[in-house]
Formats: C-alpha cells, structure tokens, sequence
C-alpha cells in the first residue's frame, strides 16, 4: 500500500480505541467519523457485521473489528462512535463503517516514528499490520485498512447491504400497495 506524505515523510493518522487497546488508520483512508445511531441488524450477515446504517440515504455495513479479530464485541456507550472509511477490496472502493469505542486523536508521523509489527503480543494478526507507531512512550498499531476484509468478507459486507435496501424497497412497496 502506498501512502501520500508530505515532503518531511509525515504522514496522518486518525486513532481510536477498541477494546482497550489504540490503533490508527491513513487520515487518507477516512471520510468522516459519526455519532453511532441506531444499527439495523442484517439476518444471517455474520456476527462481526454488526448491521448497516443509513449515511445520507446510503447503506452502509458497520464492521465490529472487535468481533472480526476474535474478541469480544464491542460495547455500545455514549462515546462509541463509528469512523467511516473507504477501503479498497479486489480492486473495489467500498466504504465501511468501522465501530470505535472512542476516537482519539490525529497523529503526524515520520517514517522512523514507525516499528514493523511484533509478530507476537497482539490480538490481531501481523497481515493486518501496517506497523507500529510510537509517539512518545505510547504505542498504536497501524492497520492496514485494505487487508483487514478479504474477498470473502467484502463479499458478506456487500450482501448485508444489498439485503438491507432490498428490505427498505419492498416495505416502501407494501406501504404504497396498502395505500393510505
């Protein structure tokens, strides 16, 4: 993956905190970050789909990372919010909504404020690593927005979607046929 830097090598991220621990994508990669509202869960989308949401008339599926990474799912509070993302799958663009249990804060680092991943001591696996930033003497793992769904998962992320507005379509139908 190639990022865009400005002539110092600095590059931004945007970090967020999920189950207890930091993490950070490209600020490149993030359209907005959102106020969670009400989820609307998809029938058989699997459990680290959480649902979909309705960004401005558009579907979007929310992806619990928590969940996809083998943890336990993340807890809804008054902070959880979601960074909405685009990422690119098989050549695609898609945007996601990925569920944070805070957003902290957007960091500027160089090339040399960032360690390849440990191969051991993380919850995640290294392939969704791009490395680890180190700013001061706090850590954050940088994932690799692009690897974190494969084919497969973009696949159930699409289906929760076009499932979703297939269920909005035909409930607008049946309200028209019932008639007023």
């Amino acid at each position: 993956m190639t990022l865009i830097s400005d002539a110092a090598g600095v590059q931004q991220y945007l970090t967020f905190r999920m189950a207890g621990e930091e993490y950070a994508i490209s600020i490149l990669r993030v359209r907005e970050i959102i106020q969670l509202d009400a989820i609307t869960r998809v029938p058989s989308a699997p459990a680290w789909i959480r649902g979909v949401v309705n960004l401005r008339g558009g579907v979007v599926p929310v992806v619990d990372l928590a969940v996809k990474f083998g943890m336990e799912a993340s807890g809804l509070t008054r902070w959880t919010c979601l960074v909405i993302v685009e990422a690119e799958y098989g050549g695609e663009r898609m945007v996601t909504g990925l569920l944070a249990d805070t957003v902290s804060q957007v960091m500027e680092l160089a090339e040399d404020d960032i360690e390849p991943p440990l191969s051991f001591g993380t919850r995640i696996g290294g392939e969704y690593l791009l490395g680890m930033a180190r700013q001061g003497n706090r850590f954050a793992l940088l994932l690799d927005i692009d690897r974190i769904l494969s084919m497969d998962d973009a696949h159930h992320a699409r289906e929760a979607v076009e499932a979703e507005a297939a269920a909005a379509l035909s409930a607008e139908a049946g309200a028209e046929a019932a008639g007023p």
